[in-house]
């Protein structure tokens, strides 16, 4: 009968698993990635969008971003979302593409990210936390009504606990692997 909140628990634990992917695959890590555009906010058209809905980005070279907008228009406004944002990257427009050169990682800029990825996965660790106390606090309620008994209670504690420790190392080696491959040369 509790198999069904273990279920829903485990369901939001692989969402933070999956949210904590997206964020990492956001970080700048000296090679052009698509990805590093995906948190842009663009004002155009009395509306913010993404950079999907308004461009193609491609990786002509290993250290540039090329961005295609589907209306011309619009490359101010996406130049302009650039140069905003926490890039640190500046665009250069000829009027049909932006070309976004990514500059190799200075030292102290990689121990930087790798603090902010730690911080990440620290965040990603406190949501699958308060997945299990939501979880337990259903799983102590439904003991509380008497629709399981103390030993199930128990029981679904233990498998709780168990998908708490194998979603926290998921979310560890996801900041380990993110970590090394900033820090390397």
């Amino acid at each position: 009968m509790y198999e069904e909140f273990l279920e829903d628990g485990q369901n939001r634990m692989e969402g933070a698993v999956r949210a904590l992917e997206g964020d990492l695959a956001t970080f700048q890590t000296g090679r052009a990635n698509p990805a590093l555009l995906d948190r842009l906010a663009i004002e155009a058209y009395g509306d913010t969008l993404s950079i999907k809905q308004m461009a193609v980005v491609s990786v002509p070279e290993p250290q540039q971003l090329a961005i295609r907008p589907f209306d011309a228009s619009t490359i101010g406004a996406i130049e302009k979302a650039i140069l905003k944002s926490d890039l640190g990257l500046t665009p250069n427009n000829d009027g049909k593409l932006i070309r976004l050169n990514i500059p190799p990682l200075t030292e102290e800029r990689r121990v930087r990210l790798t603090k902010q990825i730690n911080k990440r996965v620290e965040d990603g660790k406190i949501a699958i936390r308060n997945i299990r106390r939501d979880v337990q606090n259903d799983l102590r309620d439904m003991k509380s009504e008497k629709l399981i008994t103390e030993d199930e209670l128990k029981d679904a504690q233990d498998k709780l606990q168990k998908l708490t420790d194998t979603y926290v190392s998921k979310l560890e080696e996801l900041g380990k692997a993110k970590s090394s491959e900033v820090m390397k040369l």
